[in-house]
């Protein structure tokens, strides 16, 4: 059952580049937030009279620059003049020159919305009647090609390490202290490290040529990155690089003075064994703590970096949603984070410093916990986003975030099999302790016979040993002194025979020279038979050491193997436990589940949101209606401020009635703020009055079609003459005002 890591990483790798290519190649080319939700003139409008200015309406404030928004006539040139201004609201205008002459006329706009992505797109209008024209009115925007490609691949790796930077340091700090040790561990971490700083380096430089031309070549332009610099979202990548050197001073005291207190426990000891921080007394406990704080204060603001410039930053509720979509992405990290960091323990941890089943636990209350607090904001910020059960299956946004819900539910499933693995590798546990014991128990009387058996050897190993001395010692003494009764023997008959011959010399010569030359042959024949010194016990002593020297290099040699042996025995019955094993299959799954969720998420940030979607199509849908009516021949539009009272009870409401003669009619009716702003009020409702015929009021009530519109088709009018258009709003259950104005029809 043993499995090896790579060919699993090597799957991870390969689903995670088939599922990111394939949704980054197939998200729309404009990815845009903000919409262009009407113009004035409106597309495919037919105006008498040669407009003074072009005005756009988007669905959330812009930026723009000195070429935004540009109006070409029939050949292509430019018709416009000076830099585009912004009266009110949304509403941005370009003032064109005067005198134009009939024909269709081209808007092209590239501008990025507040939530730092680029809208780009083109329209026409025809002054007198519609003309051929050498202008292509399909827009390329600039995020369509390799630098919006790389953008969004940038987008996604970052998003990818700062799930695995805060949720590999959470796990370690909440479910595995000892993981801080573990280099697998270490790299992984680190490695979120590195591709969250290179991915906002890139993002950086990219910037500029993202948001305006989309050439390669402008990456590098140093203009281009100084005009980023001073946008919210260039501020929101320097604050994101500030932040990661601080993370860079948190890993380095993760992974050094934390690492060094923490204890390689067992796999199995009970919860407050297992990492946790009451056996390291006070200083590790305060380091854990100011490790956990300033952690969570440095995930904090990277979140906050992404929450800033994207689509929490604009919309409704923005002040609610930005902190909102911080606990989102902090949420996130530690379920996808832990879960790739669990994921590396149970596979690559070494066996001296094995994942065990409380630190599993733990984890599984952090996932749970983390899948509570992204149901709640997510179910938030679905309401923010879509505005409407339709925009579920209308909209990419809602198909996308349909397709993210059904990637969760596979996640929390997987999860809850990788629950019932812990438990079961528990109970076998609990099980298994008695018998454990037991085995214990019988492992200690078998070591204690041996070890007895062992010293009954080694005791006898001494004695013959010593015999073997003694004897060597008695041998080496006899030895000595056989030798020494022989030189004694040889002394004696050399001294004999040397006093024989000295006085058989002496009775020959008689002279005093021959005793002494008898004497000097006595020393020399006693110096000539002395013998050697003794050597015997010396060579024993030393034969002796030899032998023991070697017996210990044997010993430390068996020590290792033996060391080596258990190691790898255990780490074969921990592969070999099908609890364990089905725990890591599970957590392998919960793991490629999380990436192709990443990826979808990735691409769901870059997508425009179901609401700004729908409002968009139904402004193109009433413009394409009002051009096919003949707007801009006959057409009434009405404009009356109005004021109920009550809490915001002030704006601004206008009356377009096309084509404004005798007979059907639509009629279009807009409610805007004091700042512009389209606005929802309770009831808006209308009345019609030709008092020179004494006919009316003839009530219409119209439709709500989008925030701040509402229509009404087939609007009979009976006859021409001096209308009176009375509208009244309702802003709340008591506040409410009649406003009107007169208008021409027929």
């Amino acid at each position: 059952m043993t499995q090896t890591i790579a060919p699993r990483v090597r799957t991870l790798v390969l689903l995670f580049l088939a599922v990111a290519g394939a949704l980054l190649a197939g998200a729309a080319p404009v990815s845009a937030h903000a919409a262009l939700t009407g113009s004035d003139p409106a597309q495919g409008a037919v105006v008498d009279t040669a407009p003074s200015q072009v005005s756009l309406t988007f669905s959330e404030p812009i930026a723009v620059g000195d070429d935004s928004v540009r109006v070409l006539d029939p050949k292509g040139e430019r018709v416009d003049k000076g830099d585009p201004a912004n009266p009110s609201g949304t509403t941005y205008s370009v003032r064109l020159v005067s005198g134009l002459p009939d024909g269709t006329y081209t808007v092209a706009y590239q501008v990025v919305s507040a939530d730092s992505h680029p809208v780009a797109g083109a329209f026409t209008f025809s002054i007198g009647a519609p003309s051929e024209t050498t202008v292509s009115v399909s827009a390329q925007g600039s995020d369509d090609g390799l630098v919006g490609w790389l953008y969004g691949f940038g987008r996604y790796v970052s998003y990818a390490g700062f799930v695995v930077l805060a949720g590999g340091a959470a796990f370690i700090l909440a479910c595995w202290a000892p993981g801080a040790r573990v280099r697998a561990v270490q790299r992984l971490v680190v490695s979120g490290w590195l591709a969250l700083t290179a991915a906002t380096l890139g993002l950086l430089m990219l910037r500029g040529s993202y948001t305006t031309s989309g050439k390669v070549g402008d990456v590098f332009d140093l203009e281009l990155l100084g005009d980023v610099l001073q946008t919210k979202t260039g501020a929101a990548l320097v604050s994101r690089l500030l932040l990661l050197a601080a993370a860079a001073l948190f890993i380095a005291v993760l992974f050094g003075a934390y690492a060094r207190t923490a204890d390689a426990v067992e796999p199995d000891r009970d919860a407050e064994d297992d990492g946790g921080d009451d056996d390291g007394g006070p200083d590790k406990r305060d380091l854990t703590l100011g490790l956990a704080l300033g952690g969570t204060v440095v995930a904090a603001g990277l979140a906050a970096s992404w929450a800033m410039s994207e689509h929490a930053s604009q919309g409704l509720q923005a002040g609610v949603a930005m902190p909102v979509d911080v606990v989102h992405l902090l949420a996130v990290a530690a379920w996808l984070g832990g879960l790739t960091a669990l994921l590396v323990a149970l596979y690559r941890a070494p066996v001296e410093t094995p994942v065990g089943r409380d630190a599993v636990r733990r984890f599984s209350r952090l996932a749970f916990g983390s899948v509570v607090t992204l149901a709640v904001t997510g179910v938030y910020q679905s309401w923010r986003q879509l505005g409407s059960w339709s925009a579920f299956t209308d909209t990419r946004y809602g198909q996308l975030l349909l397709v993210k819900i059904a990637l969760v539910a596979v996640m929390v499933a997987v999860a809850f099999l990788s629950r019932r693995w812990t438990q079961r590798l528990a109970d076998a546990r609990v099980s298994e302790a008695a018998e454990e014991a037991e085995r214990t128990e019988a492992t200690e009387r078998a070591e204690e016979a041996v070890r007895a058996e062992e010293a009954v050897r080694a005791e006898e190993a001494v004695r013959a040993e010593e015999a073997v001395r003694v004897k060597a010692t008695v041998r080496a003494k006899e030895a000595v002194r056989v030798r020494a009764e022989a030189t004694e023997r040889a002394k004696e008959a050399v001294r004999a025979e040397a006093t024989k011959r000295a006085e058989e010399e002496k009775q020959l010569a008689g002279t005093a020279p021959a005793e002494a030359s008898g004497a000097s042959e006595v020393s020399e024949a006693s110096m000539a038979v002395e013998p050697p010194k003794a050597s015997g016990a010396s060579d024993a002593f030393d034969a002796e050491k030899a032998e023991a020297g070697q017996d210990s290099v044997r010993a430390a040699q068996l020590a290792r193997q033996r060391a080596a042996a258990e190691a790898a025995r255990q780490k074969r019955l921990r592969d070999a436990d099908p609890n364990r094993f089905g725990l890591r299959r599970s957590v392998l799954a919960e793991a490629g589940v999380a990436v192709v969720l990443l990826a979808v998420t990735t691409v769901l940030t870059q997508t425009e949101p179901g609401r700004t979607e729908q409002d968009a199509r139904a402004a193109t849908a009433a413009s394409s209606s009002a051009s096919a009516t003949g707007q801009g021949s006959g057409a009434v539009s009405l404009t009356m401020p109005f004021d109920t009272g009550g809490k915001s009870g002030k704006g601004v409401v206008s009356i377009d009635l096309d084509p404004a003669q005798a007979g059907d009619n639509a009629l279009h009716v807009y409610v805007e703020g004091p700042d512009g702003t389209p606005v929802d009020v309770p009831e808006v409702k209308i009345a019609l009055t030709l008092a020179a015929q004494n006919i009316g009021p003839l009530p219409v009530a119209p439709d709500h079609v989008t925030t701040g519109h509402w229509s009404a088709s087939r609007v009979q009018i009976p006859m021409a003459g001096d209308w009176k258009v009375e509208v009244t709003v309702r802003t709340s259950d008591i506040d409410q005002v009649t406003v009107s104005k007169n208008a021409q029809i027929g």
